[in-house]
């Protein structure tokens, strides 16, 4: 398999999943979004709990595919990389929760306090994971690896039963992750979008996700020894196979929740990944059908730039006031709302995932690929 083909595929899937990252976070009416574009409220699963998770999958692949330029260098230029790369990618994500900036009261504009600042997110979350998971796989052998993955999911079940109420360890103000968010950083620097203040992308869950990326670097690695034979394109989708069938029995004991991040989410989430990643492979580079992917290559390419650009926008035309609504709130009714309440709302939401695929169109073909 060629460097470029495993890349086309690790773009196409990484380029799938920002696709409906946007198209799950930008419907017309949040109130009116068809059941499989929402979340699970707390245990269980949907489609669109799947986004998330094969993000951090698929930067597991791609760490996968540096590692060779790693081992030519010095291990102080290695780290300061990671670290850099780290900063830089937390950075962006807390700005993007600051952004923008200011607010306006009554009338009169004024410096967003950062005493009020989320401190974590969906970038933080990335950041994190890929500095943990890159110094392991850098410096541990890949049976190491696994041991240690097993053992953090291990781990989170332990901390999840052992900190949190007796009464019910697993509740949204009960779980032993919101307690220490709230210990750790306050209230005021968590997320309120469930109506109280929990983090679904606080400290202790990112143990368990780290496993995520530890598995996508796993997966990537098989792929380059052996993606491309029948015998390794089996083996992975089997492997997804049985990590959904463990997953299905752990869920008993250790419920499938995306808000506490799991561990049986975690093998969940993995085990569609590699069935997913297999069927993409297969498709690609074994029955050579490539015409439908140059659409996701191109925000596979940029996948960074595509999602902040589709965050930031959202917030701009939900700054823009027309009378006494948004511009956001404005387009869908009067431009989209007359095909009925659903339908209206998912195809503002195709149509948004558009207006940013085509910026990262053009940056693809101006050859502007921003990296950190």
């Amino acid at each position: 398999m060629t460097a470029n083909q495993r890349f086309l595929a690790l773009d196409v899937f990484r380029g799938l999943t920002i696709c409906l990252m946007i198209i799950v976070n930008t419907p017309g009416d949040g109130a009116l979004t068809f059941a499989p574009l929402h979340h699970a409220h707390w245990n269980g699963f949907t489609p669109t709990d799947l986004v998330f998770p094969s993000f951090l999958f698929a930067v597991g692949n791609a760490m996968s595919f540096v590692m060779r330029k790693w081992e030519q260098k010095t291990t102080t230029e290695v780290l300061g990389k990671i670290f850099k790369r780290t900063a830089l990618i937390f950075l962006l994500g807390f700005l993007m929760y600051w952004f923008p900036f200011v607010n306006n009261d009554d009338g009169h504009w004024a410096l967003s306090p950062l005493s009020h600042t989320r401190i974590l997110g969906v970038l933080q979350r990335i950041a994190l994971c890929y500095c943990f998971a890159s110094l392991l796989t850098y410096f541990l052998k890949r049976k190491a690896v696994i041991v240690i993955s097993v053992g953090l999911l291990l781990l989170y079940w332990g901390l999840c039963y052992g900190y949190g109420d007796p009464s019910d360890p697993l509740s949204m103000i009960g779980n032993a992750g919101y307690k220490f968010d709230v210990w750790l950083m306050g209230e005021n620097h968590m997320y309120h979008g469930e109506g109280v203040a929990f983090d679904p992308e606080g400290w202790l869950s990112t143990l368990p996700a780290i496993v995520n990326v530890t598995a996508g670097y796993l997966v990537g690695m098989h792929v380059q020894k052996n993606g491309k034979s029948y015998e390794g394109i089996t083996k992975l989708i089997l492997a997804g196979f049985v990590l959904v069938i463990i997953a299905y029995f752990w869920n008993f004991i250790f419920p499938i929740n995306k808000k506490l991040w799991t561990s049986s989410f975690v093998l969940q989430t993995v085990g569609l990944d590699c069935m997913i990643l297999g069927a993409v492979i297969y498709l690609i580079d074994m029955q050579h059908k490539t015409k439908w992917a140059g659409f996701f290559e191109v925000v596979g390419k940029n996948p960074l730039s595509v999602y902040l650009l589709s965050e930031l926008l959202v917030t701009v035309l939900n700054l823009i006031e027309i009378g006494d609504q948004s511009l956001f709130s404005w387009i869908h009714q009067n431009v989209f709302n007359h095909v009925g309440d659903y339908w209206s709302s998912l195809l503002f939401a195709v149509c948004y995932m558009l207006l940013c695929w085509s910026v990262g169109y053009w940056m693809d073909k101006k050859k502007i690929y921003l990296r950190v």
